[in-house]
Order: structure tokens, then C-alpha cells, then sequence
């Protein structure tokens, strides 16, 4: 398949800026995979399509407030860095822009000296390579300076950061939230649990590669990028028991999603491990976990449109984001949901 095949027109009023005042009232697409019917709920009407027995994987990985402004020590020059992968104890792979500021060597201080930080290779990409230097711990220091490194398409301002996190979240690495779990409160999965349905955990530390466009016009020639993931124990037993009793694996985002299926397919089944993955998945791709599927609406041309064609089907894929957009949805980040089972 082509990438202009995932293509759709989206007016741009319906990219959502900010989230809504309350988590699990955004609008839920109920998407039948195997009928391609669409029905119009709101998320917390998720405990009626979810049964005793079900199980859903949700993305425990924390958002860093990865983006910093420093200032360039012997020129004064404002210049903003993103981290992207920690490479060893303070030292990242960052963007940083402008990039011709920041050349080997370079120097920068962050909130008048709490941090410093010297540019110590330029790689191939344009990316760096920064030694960070504080007196407190990093991620403290990282805390008071940092801002959420919201996508380039929302424009407003975050109000309460908190709100580009999950309420489960707590493994500090992300660049970017695992966005289907931002619906979710602890009195709506308290409710789920009250019901039968079991929850379990990965983790998997969203890159901004998320948010990189397929460039190619063959789908297939497209390079994935890599992101850490961890599979713990539990996780792997609930999913083993659910499945011998007859219940379901549904992923929250993804990002789940994205874990469960590299596992699978590195090592026949789920066990727990952890590892890197660079798993794209796209039509034709027959599932090895997944059951159902909850994710937000997702950017035209996108990877991630892409994974979602693989499970619903492309028709019904297509069609369902033809009916959000007639219907007007929310989308992408702090958007509306989707459920596919």
C-alpha cells in the first residue's frame, strides 16, 4: 500500500489544544472490527463493552519534561534542547535548536546555574550528544526546568502538566504520553476492576520518532524507529491466565499495543523481558496478543493509522475516521477515543 492510502482531510478546529476538564468524558467510537459498525458513546461507557475476564495492558511510562532552555555561555544565545535517549548517567541525545549554536564543544547554562550542560558529539542525523551538569540529582534538577514536550500541532499553552500524564503513570522516560490512557481515572479503572476486568502493565518509553511522518511513498520502506520496552512478570502470567480462560487482550494505545507484538514475535509468546523494538506494523499483519484495541484518533499518514488499519481493517479504518470527522471528533494527543473489538 501506498502512504497517500492513509490519507484523510482533518479541519484543523478539530485537532483538540487542550485536554478536557474531566478525563473520561471525551467521546468513545465503538468500532466493530469484524462488521466495520461504528457507535457513538462517551469513555466512561467503556465498563459496558469491556467483560468479566477481559484484560486490559496499559503504558506505565512517564513523561520527562524533556524540553530545556539554556543559554549559550559565551555568546548569550537562547537555544532549546529535547532529550531524547539517555545514553549514560547525564548524558543525552538531544535535539537542539538552532543546531548551529550547539556545536562540539559548545557550552550552556539552564536556570541561572542549577544546570550546565557541553554539546560532546554532533551525530550523523544532527542530533546531540550533551553532558548535563547539576549539584542536585538530574531528574530533580530536569523537574524544576523542564517544560512537557507537547506535540509541534497543539500551540496552546499546558495548564497543570499533569495532564499530559497518565494517572498510572511512574517510569520516568518518555518523550511523548502514551495519549489512549489520558482518558482513564482511578474511580473509572477502580470501577473495570470492580467488574472482573484485570489490569497489567508494560512499559514502553515513547520516542518523538511518534510523531516523525513517513516520507516514503511505499509504506514498506519506511524505518521504524527504536524505543525501550519492559514486560514484567505479572503482565506475562495475566495475559497467559486470560487467555487459557477464554477472556480478552486489549491494548491500551499503541504503545502496548507495540510491545505485546514485538515480544510475540521475538520469542513465539509473552514472557517477561525487556529490550528495544523497532516493530511497524501495517496491513497485513496478522496479531499474535491483541483481542481489541483502544487508541486515540491519529495524525493522516501516520504510523500509527497504519497499525490501526492492521487490526480493524483498512475499510473500516478509514471509514470510522471519515464518520469522526463528519461527527466532529476531537483528535490526535488530548483528543477523542476509540475502542476496536
Amino acid at each position: 500500500m501506498k502512504t497517500s492510502d492513509y490519507f484523510y482531510d482533518l479541519p484543523q478546529e478539530l485537532i483538540a489544544q487542550t485536554p478536557l476538564k474531566q478525563r473520561d468524558s471525551s467521546r468513545l467510537m465503538y468500532l466493530d472490527r469484524k462488521t466495520g459498525q461504528v457507535t457513538h458513546k462517551h469513555f466512561y461507557d467503556i465498563t459496558e463493552l469491556l467483560n468479566e475476564g477481559d484484560c486490559l495492558i496499559l503504558n506505565d511510562s512517564r513523561v520527562l519534561p524533556a524540553r530545556l532552555y539554556g543559554t549559550k555561555d559565551d555568546t548569550g544565545a537562547r537555544v532549546e534542547f529535547l532529550l531524547l535517549t539517555q545514553k549514560a548517567q547525564n548524558v543525552w541525545e538531544c535535539l537542539a535548536k538552532p543546531g548551529k549554536k550547539a556545536k562540539v564543544g559548545a557550552h550552556f547554562t539552564f536556570g541561572d546555574g542549577i544546570m550546565t550542560a557541553e554539546v560532546i558529539e554532533v551525530l550523523d542525523d544532527g542530533n546531540r550528544i550533551v553532558e548535563f551538569s547539576c549539584e542536585d540529582n538530574f531528574f530533580a534538577s530536569l523537574d524544576k526546568l523542564g517544560e512537557m514536550p507537547l506535540p509541534p500541532y497543539i500551540t496552546e499553552k499546558l495548564e497543570d502538566r499533569e495532564r499530559y500524564q497518565t494517572v498510572y503513570s511512574r517510569e520516568l522516560g518518555s518523550a511523548a504520553a502514551p495519549t489512549a490512557g489520558l482518558h482513564f481515572t482511578d474511580e473509572l479503572l477502580q470501577k473495570l476492576q470492580s467488574k472482573g476486568v484485570k489490569i497489567g502493565y508494560v512499559t514502553l518509553h515513547v520516542g518523538l520518532g511518534t510523531f516523525r511522518p513517513v516520507k516514503v511513498d511505499d509504506v514498506t520502506q519506511h524505518k521504524m524507529h527504536s524505543e525501550h520496552y519492559e514486560v514484567p512478570q505479572a503482565t506475562a502470567d495475566l495475559i497467559k491466565a486470560t487467555k487459557e480462560k477464554g477472556g480478552r487482550v486489549i491494548s491500551v494505545g499503541t504503545t502496548s499495543c507495540r510491545t505485546l507484538e514485538s515480544v510475540a514475535k521475538e520469542y513465539g509468546e509473552i514472557r517477561a523481558c525487556d529490550g528495544w523494538t523497532d516493530i511497524f506494523i501495517y496491513p497485513p499483519y496478522e496479531f499474535k496478543v491483541l483481542d481489541g484495541l483502544i487508541t486515540n484518533f491519529h495524525l493522516p499518514e501516520s504510523t500509527l493509522i497504519m497499525l490501526v488499519s492492521a487490526f480493524a481493517g483498512y475499510d473500516n479504518t478509514m471509514n470510522a475516521y471519515k464518520v469522526a470527522v463528519d461527527e466532529r471528533y476531537r483528535f490526535f494527543s488530548f483528543g477523542d477515543a476509540m475502542i476496536i473489538i
